[in-house]
């Protein structure tokens, strides 16, 4: 297993440790690193190590009460956008945005449980590919 310096760690603050599992794992292909539900979970994608804190982990009590959320989000490449949405919609999944083109490629976003904004993207290069 790679060491924690290896991953690019991002934490994301989630009401249910044990359902943001399930949407990561099922829904996005990440492996589980870590499960210390409820309060705290790991898990993984490439080089990606996304740290789902709830309301019982340190993690989450360390965030001040009222800090407004930011349009910040994951952002996870993907080779086909167009077979991720239909996958994606056939389990039930929502988007919160429709597909964007862009110089650099295509893009759509969704929330998990929780509400935290995650971003698949398609590479205009892989698109040409």
């Amino acid at each position: 297993m790679a060491t924690l310096r290896e991953f690019v760690s991002v934490r994301y603050l989630v009401s249910d440790v044990e359902e943001a599992v399930d949407f990561y794992i099922t829904r996005l292909d990440f492996t589980l690193r870590t499960n210390a539900a409820p309060a705290f979970a790991d898990v993984v994608r490439g080089s990606l190590r996304l740290l789902l804190s709830g309301p019982a982990s340190s993690g989450y009590r360390a965030t001040p009460a009222g800090i407004g959320k930011g349009g910040n989000r994951i952002h996870l490449v993907v080779d086909d956008l167009d077979e991720e949405i239909r996958r994606l919609a056939a389990a039930g999944i929502e988007f919160s945005s429709d597909v964007i083109s862009g110089p650099g490629g295509r893009q759509i976003l969704l929330a998990d449980p929780a509400g935290n904004l995650i971003e698949l993207f398609q590479s205009r290069m892989m698109r040409e590919n």
